[in-house]
Order: C-alpha cells, then sequence, then structure tokens
C-alpha cells in the first residue's frame, strides 16, 4: 500500500485530496489529512463578517465532511517533518510515515512579528479581520466607532488574498456613508508598495477608484513598530501615521514546523518549481496553495487553478513518468468596491490584469471594471467553493489564463 500524507485541510489541500482520492486506486493507496482543528474556515467570508453581513454559520464547516470517503484524517499539530525518514511528527508523540508527502498548510497573520502590535490594545484599538476572531472582534470595534481617523495597513508582502486590505477600505468607505458619519471619517490606506497594487494597471484602476471615494493613501511604508500608547504608526524612514482605529495586515508566514523542518524559505515557505510545485529539494514533497513560494497570488483562485496541475503531475510522477503539465501562475479575484459592486482581475505570471470581459472572453463578468455582476458573481462563489470546489470537481474554468478577450488599455487609462 502506498502511502500519501497531506498536510492542510484547508482550501488547497482538500481540493486536491478529493481530486486525488478519485484518481488513485483505493486498494493501493491511503490518503491521510492532517490538520490541527476540526473546523474549515471559509476565508473569504472574513470579509464581510466587520460590516454584520456574515455569520458564524456561513464561513465554518466540519473539516471530516468536506473530505470524500476513503480519506483519513488525523487532527494533531505538526511538530516536525523529517524529508530523510519520511516521517511526520506530531506535538502528542505520534507520527506518520509517507511515501510522497503534499503540504498546504497555508499562511498566517503573525502580529507577534511587529513590535507593540499585540498587546493590550489589540483587538481594541489595533484590530485585524484576517482571523476568525478578529473580523468578529473588528465588528464591534465598527458598530462603536464615533469617528476619527480610520487607518488600513499592511505590514508587508506577500500575504494572503493581496487585494482583501483594499476590499475592506472600500467597504469601509461604504459603511460609514451607510450609516451617515462618512463625514466624520478619515481614512488613510497605508501599504509597503508604490502604489495601491503590485501590478501596475490594476494599480492606477484601484487609485483612481480611492481618489474618488477621498481615501487618502500613504505608500512605500515599511512599518517599524507601532507605539500603541500614542496610537502611531512609525516607520524605518522616522515618519508617522497616528490613528484612531488601526485595521492592520500583519505580516504573513508559513507554519513554523516548515522553517524549523528545513523545507522552508526564511517565511517558512516551501520552495517548489513553479510550473510542477514539486519541492526543489525532495522529489516526493509537492507543496500547494499559500504554503509555497510561487511568484503569484496567495489566493484561492491559485489553489484552485494549481491543484489540477499538481494532480495531473502527481499521477504521472508516481507513474515513473515526466510531469508535463505547467502552472502558469493563473489567479483572479474579485475586488469589492462597496455600493453593491466589484471589480474582477485576471492575470498570470507573464501577464498583468488587463481589461476586458471573463470568461471565454463575452462575459458576464467585466474585467477591471466595476460592475453589480462582478459582486453578485463574489457572492455565488460561496456555493460553488463548498459545493464545487471543494469536493474536487471540475470547474468551467481553465486552469490556464486565457488571453481571449483581454485588451491593452491606451497610454490614458479610464475605468
Amino acid at each position: 500500500m502506498r502511502r500519501l500524507v497531506i498536510l492542510g485541510a484547508g482550501t488547497a489541500g482538500t481540493t486536491v485530496a478529493n481530486k486525488l482520492r478519485r484518481r488513485l486506486a483505493r486498494d493501493e493507496w491511503r490518503i491521510t489529512v492532517i490538520d490541527r482543528d476540526r473546523d474549515h474556515l471559509y476565508q473569504p467570508g472574513l470579509l464581510f463578517i466587520p460590516f454584520g453581513r456574515d455569520q458564524a454559520a456561513d464561513v465554518l464547516r466540519p473539516r471530516r465532511s468536506l473530505l470524500r470517503k476513503g480519506i483519513q484524517f488525523i487532527i494533531g499539530e505538526i511538530s516536525a517533518v523529517d524529508p530523510e525518514q519520511k516521517a511526520v511528527r506530531l506535538s502528542d508523540g505520534g507520527v506518520v510515515c509517507y511515501d510522497y508527502l503534499v503540504i498546504a498548510t497555508g499562511t498566517s497573520s503573525r502580529p507577534d512579528q511587529t513590535p507593540g502590535m499585540l498587546g493590550p490594545e489589540w483587538h481594541r484599538s489595533i484590530h485585524d479581520f484576517y482571523t476568525y476572531d478578529g473580523a468578529f472582534a473588528l465588528r464591534e470595534a465598527l458598530r462603536d466607532f464615533p469617528g476619527g481617523r480610520l487607518v488600513v495597513h499592511v505590514v508587508e508582502q506577500p500575504i494572503k488574498c493581496p487585494v482583501a486590505p483594499l476590499e475592506f477600505t472600500f467597504l469601509a468607505e461604504d459603511y460609514f456613508r451607510r450609516e451617515a458619519i462618512r463625514d466624520q471619517v478619515e481614512i488613510v490606506y497605508v501599504t509597503p508598495l508604490d502604489g495601491a497594487f503590485t501590478k501596475p494597471i490594476a494599480s492606477r484602476y484601484l487609485g483612481r477608484l480611492l481618489d474618488e471615494r477621498k481615501i487618502a493613501v500613504e505608500t512605500d511604508f515599511l512599518v517599524e513598530r507601532i507605539d500603541a500608547e500614542r496610537k502611531t504608526l512609525v516607520s524605518y524612514d522616522d515618519r508617522e501615521i497616528g490613528y484612531d482605529l488601526l485595521v492592520t495586515v500583519p505580516l504573513n508566514m508559513g507554519a513554523d514546523f516548515i522553517g524549523e523542518s528545513g523545507l522552508g524559505d526564511e517565511l517558512n515557505y516551501v520552495p517548489v518549481d513553479k510550473h510542477t510545485l514539486q519541492s526543489t529539494a525532495y522529489p516526493d514533497v509537492f507543496a500547494i496553495g499559500d504554503a509555497n513560494d510561487l511568484p503569484t497570488s496567495k489566493a484561492g483562485s491559485v489553489a484552485h487553478f494549481s491543484s489540477e496541475i499538481l494532480v495531473d503531475n502527481f499521477c504521472q510522477y508516481v507513474e515513473g513518468r515526466a510531469m508535463t503539465h505547467r502552472f502558469d501562475g493563473h489567479a483572479n479575484c474579485f475586488v469589492e468596491t462597496g455600493d453593491g459592486k466589484a471589480l474582477l482581475i485576471d492575470f498570470n505570471y507573464d501577464t498583468e490584469p488587463l481589461p476586458g470581459h471573463f470568461p471565454l472572453g463575452f462575459g458576464p463578468l467585466s474585467l477591471l471594471r466595476e460592475t453589480k455582476a462582478n459582486h453578485w458573481g463574489k457572492v455565488a462563489f460561496r456555493w460553488i467553493y463548498w459545493h464545487l470546489l471543494l469536493p474536487g470537481r471540475r470547474l468551467p474554468v481553465p486552469a490556464r489564463m486565457s488571453m481571449t478577450g483581454k485588451h491593452r488599455p491606451d497610454e490614458e487609462v479610464r475605468p
């Protein structure tokens, strides 16, 4: 019996486990998935919780219920991986041996890495929304916010879902207008980048939306510490930005055991071949989703598209054949902009987000343009996520990015 162990039962791990259970013979393969807790979190839903739109029941489901029959599920904290002995060690002393390993433990917020972020003001005047507890604490803070300066802040890239801080900013501006206190709130978006987003054309579109909504932007801001007592962000070049309410995206890092096991880089991400997702150090190890160092967005769409490539390549690899499928870095993301609208971006390693229509070049979704259809596309994705994506069913969107329907804008970009 050949042994496949998958670490992590989030989006990537669950999808790959279910896809491979369909492809690998049950009498020849044992598939084991390990995660530290019982509940699967629908992370896109965290964005809406601070504004009162989602409840706990909308974003949590038991992990076991999402895995196909024939998949063993172990709840346990991973303490180390021994890639030479092909063994996963658990904090309770248990050992799970493997022939092949897929690492899908994602990335997580590390507020402990920024001086002054954690402390008495954490979840009081300093908040996050990338965690379940943080999103609900921020809901209460927004309800009680009388006005003042709201600062939305990103410590450093890469982060999980890089457009989410912008989405939160737009939704906050919409929320304050609906609460009739917009003229009492100053909104400042603080980023380590030189623009609103990492890709130039999309950054120009998003920058103009920020301007239209009178949201100030502070770029190239590398935070050195937070002075929680003075309610001030302090950068390495001694710039200071005060706040009344701070919504921050802490440094994101992979799981500690990855670095401690010698499998990761300085941020605990697994170096992989960007086309095959195979570890560059250990051929029988693959990493998918936010756990690897792919030079593209850490987003659910990347987990989705790359899972199709990984599954095909894995089946070839274990049969002793060359891996012929290549992941192109395909990612797409809905960007909520408030007023029941969103825009959509679609890109890969070589092509930045461009205007046009998606999918297949004729819609119904518009690229780099605010529409209500894009908003409803994001809302509808929740059902797709639970019922199609996680079960490992093939979606009618190709894994490789298509240029059909896209065009390069003129020098003067008009949204």
